[in-house]
């Protein structure tokens, strides 16, 4: 090809970058090609093996290897944690397959077709196994991360890359010491162990304890990263891929980032518009094709390519076969899992280094070759082959519900959140928006209130600037929201009619707090809500960011399921729940139990679902002692005269005072009186619950001592959460 001058001015280099990153999606998205083809095959032509515009300098690098780690990190990051557990068998037989066949496959092909050693052949067979999520972009454009397909894969990879790596430390092992040493490896699989241990103990520890004490978006943000780039150096440090640490720290620190939060968004944002395209225009910028055109070169890869691609479309296949799945679901897994990147040019650098005792490399330049060539395919072929089945598997979803986290679809709703200042726009903005369903067609037009009853400078100030603060934390996280500045007589008035004017269904305030004694528990404006409108109140109070919330326990009156508002509070409890990827638990009458399975199958919230059955309407009073400083207690309220309400009810805020002054709080008063239709159309919601989670044998060993040692004699009604 033509040779240029190459550029070495970091700011052209960085605007020549910065154009392929710009244009490469533009340009093949007309042609409906995937982008990331764009990118490998921008980084070829401009590259030293291209038109040498570019050099693979340390920028690329640099960049390259955070790219590569940036996208096994939001892999991780972006699992459904609930729906994964719930396909951890499927992927663990997938994993198995595609880590033993393309194993097998590529020993006895390298041995006796290539007629490699077996050091060499074992090292090429765990290049074959491996493979890099390089399609994953994909598959997150087309929302389908959370199918069973793409979740499939992602656990195959995990398996696959560990298999892989530990080939390739028993390979080097051999080579350098003469012979298989089984105590070098045994210390490799002690130190991974504990590694392991160490980040899954740690992290959730660590980073509770941060986000606790340090609110700043830039600073958490900051935190994040440092965390997955520590676990990625310490795998690298005991003889592990960092890759493998990069995907760990996603997974471990996936509950702390809610996917509809500002966090989320602005991790997703740097690594989509930077970090990962660096690293795909560095993989383009690898590749010769003068070499690769050779007459040895291809031979030697046309063998290597064959063995790549059949031993990953076989597991596939066979996964498909096993599960029932169809053809798309196995052309997404054969596509997340068939490109060699980053653990190819590993295990061939490895092997390149590596000398006989002759002074020949264990991988001559044209398996290195090959090597490149069958990285560049599979690269190539990995999208082409995802990105058609992804769009049919998003089609499957929205025609079946399975995308919609709320499939009872009804009329399109407001939610309303009064901010009194600047300081609680912030996590009031971020619980409405965590109450909303995934899919955005089913979201709620969300408006922002500041009332104020006087014109001075002061009073507008304070309005203007809750509401900047509320508009960027939605607009942080891609969400709509309308800002509405109100003069009015009083507050309870401004929201009254902004209620009648913009058709609010749902009321997002905070928790009044308490000034004087004689202040009541919810204040009078909280109190004037109440007489004024039948909408549903969500009425909040958080001593700790709501991303570090690990349960969610809720109390429920006794006749709740026939309250007009029963279904929306449900599921908006189910959204925060699937939003902060804890346990949601239940303290209700049994009658109720089957009612909010229901609601939450029919809304297809796949959250940890647990119940304690009660009788009287003050058990809760009983939990006061059993919520820890990380919960979130909500407590289901009634309007007077509703069908849920009791007289006793009058005592609550007192009891909330006393008893729940230091804990999180939520009360929520459904909407009642209204024309939303209660009626729940299900056969039985018991018999094909997925949301309700096994009771661990630890549970049960425990509840079968106190029943032998008495001590099940406490009262029938203290519930134990």
């Amino acid at each position: 090809m033509l040779s240029l001058a190459i550029i070495s001015n970091p700011v052209s280099i960085f605007l020549i970058v910065l154009v392929i990153i710009l244009l490469a999606p533009v340009i093949l998205n007309k042609l409906h090609i995937p982008h990331i083809i764009g990118m490998i095959a921008a980084g070829v032509l401009v590259g030293p093996y291209g038109f040498n515009i570019l050099d693979r300098d340390s920028s690329f690098e640099i960049f390259g290897q955070v790219g590569l780690l940036y996208l096994m990190f939001l892999a991780g990051l972006e699992i459904d944690m609930y729906r994964l557990k719930m396909n951890l068998g499927r992927g663990f037989i997938f994993g198995l397959l595609t880590f033993l066949v393309p194993t097998a496959l590529g020993l006895v092909t390298s041995r006796y077709i290539l007629n490699l050693d077996w050091i060499t052949s074992a090292l090429l067979a765990a290049m074959y196994a491996s493979h890099t999520l390089i399609s994953y972009p994909v598959v997150a454009r087309f929302g389908i991360t959370k199918s069973p397909a793409v979740l499939i894969a992602i656990v195959g990879t995990i398996m696959a890359v560990v298999g892989g790596l530990l080939t390739i430390a028993v390979a080097v092992n051999v080579h350098n010491a003469g012979e298989f040493q089984m105590s070098a490896i045994g210390a490799l699989v002690g130190n991974s162990l504990l590694y392991l241990a160490g980040v899954i103990y740690l992290y959730p520890r660590i980073t509770r304890w941060f986000f606790k004490t340090y609110s700043d978006p830039v600073t958490q943000f900051v935190f994040i990263l440092a965390m997955v780039f520590l676990s990625a150096q310490i795998a690298r440090f005991i003889g592990l891929e960092a890759v493998l640490g990069a995907f760990l720290g996603g997974l471990v620190l996936n509950r702390y980032v809610p996917s509809g939060s500002a966090l989320m968004s602005r991790i997703e944002f740097v690594g989509n518009a930077l970090f990962i395209p660096y690293f795909l225009i560095g993989v383009g910028m690898m590749i010769n094709i003068r070499v690769i055109m050779s007459q040895d070169t291809l031979s030697v890869a046309g063998i290597m390519l064959a063995v790549a691609l059949v031993s990953k479309w076989i597991p596939a296949w066979i996964t498909q076969k096993i599960y029932g799945m169809d053809g798309n679901d196995r052309r997404v897994i054969f596509g997340l899992t068939t490109a060699h990147t980053a653990v190819a040019l590993a295990v061939v650098t490895i092997g390149y280094n590596m000398t006989g005792a002759d002074g020949s490399h264990k991988i001559d330049s044209t398996i290195l070759n090959g090597t490149i060539l069958v990285i560049l395919i599979t690269c190539a072929i990995a999208p082409l082959v995802t990105s058609p089945s992804a769009a049919k598997i998003k089609i499957r979803m929205m025609d079946s519900g399975e995308d919609s986290e709320e499939s009872a679809k009804g009329k399109k709703r407001n939610t309303l959140i009064p901010i009194a200042n600047p300081t609680t726009a912030l996590p009031l903005v971020e619980l409405a928006l965590m109450m909303q369903p995934a899919d955005e067609d089913e979201r709620d037009s969300i408006f922002a209130l500041h009332v104020r009853n006087d014109n001075s400078a002061t009073s507008k100030a304070i309005g203007r600037n809750a509401l900047d603060i509320a508009s960027q934390v939605a607009g942080t996280i891609g969400s709509s929201l309308t800002p509405i500045e109100r003069y009015d007589l009083n507050t309870v008035t401004g929201v009254i009619n902004v209620i009648e004017e913009r058709d609010i269904s749902t009321i997002v305030l905070g928790m009044h707090r308490k000034t004087t004694v004689i202040d009541s528990f919810f204040g009078a404006k909280v109190e004037g809500l109440l007489k004024a409108t039948n909408k549903m109140l969500v009425i909040s109070r958080s001593y700790i960011p709501i991303n570090t919330v690990t349960r969610i326990v809720v109390s429920v009156p006794n006749k709740a399921q026939f309250e007009t508002g029963f279904r929306r509070w449900v599921s908006g409890l189910g959204n925060l729940a699937r939003q902060l990827s804890c346990k949601l638990i239940f303290c209700c009458h049994p009658d109720v139990n089957a009612y909010i399975k229901a609601v939450m199958h029919q809304h297809k919230l796949a959250v940890r679902l647990e119940f304690r059955n009660v009788q009287e309407w003050d058990d809760f009073i009983l939990l006061s002692n059993r919520i820890q400083d990380d919960d979130l207690f909500v407590y289901v309220s009634a309007r007077a005269n509703s069908v849920s309400y009791s007289s006793e009810m009058v005592e609550v805020p007192s009891f909330l005072q006393k008893y729940f002054s230091h804990n999180n709080l939520m009360v929520i008063y459904p909407e009642q009186f209204g024309d939303e239709s209660t009626v729940f159309s299900f056969s039985d919601p018991l018999a094909s619950d997925v949301t309700l989670a096994p009771v661990p044998l630890f549970v049960k060993v425990s509840a079968w001592w106190r029943k032998v040692t008495g001590s099940h004699q406490e009262k029938e009604r203290d519930i134990d959460i």
